[in-house]
């Protein structure tokens, strides 16, 4: 039986995109990282179109200074539209028009960079009392059936005050995540019972890592306005999830299905370009055909 208009969720997204990309500096000197292109297309339209799939239509920015080119990019730009028009470049025109009309799109200005938990309680006020998702702009997953529709699809079924998305990490990279304790409860959904943010090898709870896809409860919002601040003198989503997992509240995490790149990482935005590259009809072959001469050049 189909669900009923009052049984449907509709769920808000958020993208914090505030922050300065210091790991890619200083590419990111003066250009939001958010824009930085995987081969043709902004990173954040990756983040944007899996949103859009996963049948969300109401996305929020939380941005900084000096971040309006990303509220530019989905924006009208009627003399780039015109001359495009003129020039029967009608492709092109689709490409540059396309995200305008995708979404809602809201923007939120985090005056003062007070962590990612801070960032996430700006959107309180546009999100209101409906489930949001957050999705992490270093984190672009490719895959059949989109990450945060996985996660959705868990939250709609089991009604849980979270989902998280989880990835089993090796050992050397433990330390570079929040790691989680729980329970299995099926092949790809555990019972979370605690996080540890960046742990040890020696005192991490398992192997599985906090992926930047989330699905929340807007009571989560209750729990970032309560915590104190906490590593680095910020306020961290991941305080507010241990302590909802504290009060009881059920915390689920999902072993999503894809191939997960991180583009705040030098390597990982390359890795990226690569990898959506060889699924680009003009580029796959030509980049298929050219990378054994690369690999066979010496160093210079």
């Amino acid at each position: 039986m189909a669900p009923s208009m009052s049984d449907v969720i509709h769920f808000t997204a958020v993208i914090p995109a505030a922050g300065i990309g210091s790991r890619l500096l200083p590419a990111t000197k003066a250009i939001p990282k958010e824009l930085l292109p995987i081969v043709d297309t902004p990173a954040i339209q990756y983040l944007v179109d899996e949103i859009v799939a996963s049948g969300i239509s109401r996305i929020v920015f939380i941005t900084a200074k000096g971040k309006e080119a990303i509220i530019d990019h989905f924006d009208s730009a009627p003399d780039l539209e015109a001359l495009l028009a003129g020039r029967n470049k009608l492709d092109l025109l689709e490409k540059v028009t396309a995200p305008t009309h995708m979404a809602e799109y809201v923007a939120v200005r985090q005056e003062r960079p007070l962590g990612l938990g801070h960032a996430v309680l700006m959107a309180k006020k546009v999100v209101g009392d409906t489930p949001f998702a957050v999705l992490l702009p270093d984190d672009l997953i490719d895959a059949k059936r989109p990450a945060l529709r996985q996660l959705m699809d868990v939250y709609e079924a089991r009604h849980p005050h979270g989902v998280l998305a989880l990835m089993e990490v090796p050992d050397e990279d433990v330390s570079k995540y929040g790691i989680v304790a729980g329970h299995m409860l099926d092949d790809r959904v555990m019972e979370i019972t605690g996080i540890v943010e960046k742990p040890s090898i020696e005192a991490a709870p398992s192997h599985f890592a906090v992926i930047g896809r989330y699905v929340l409860h807007p009571d989560t919002f209750l729990h970032l306005e309560r915590i104190p601040r906490g590593a680095g003198g910020e306020i961290q989503l991941t305080d507010a999830l241990a302590e909802l997992v504290r009060t009881g509240k059920t915390l689920l995490g999902c072993l999503f299905e894809g191939r997960r790149h991180d583009t705040g990482d030098v390597f990982g935005y390359l890795e990226a370009n690569i990898h959506y590259a060889m699924k680009h009809p003009d580029l796959a072959r030509k980049l298929r055909a050219s990378l054994p001469e690369w690999l066979e050049e010496p160093t210079l």
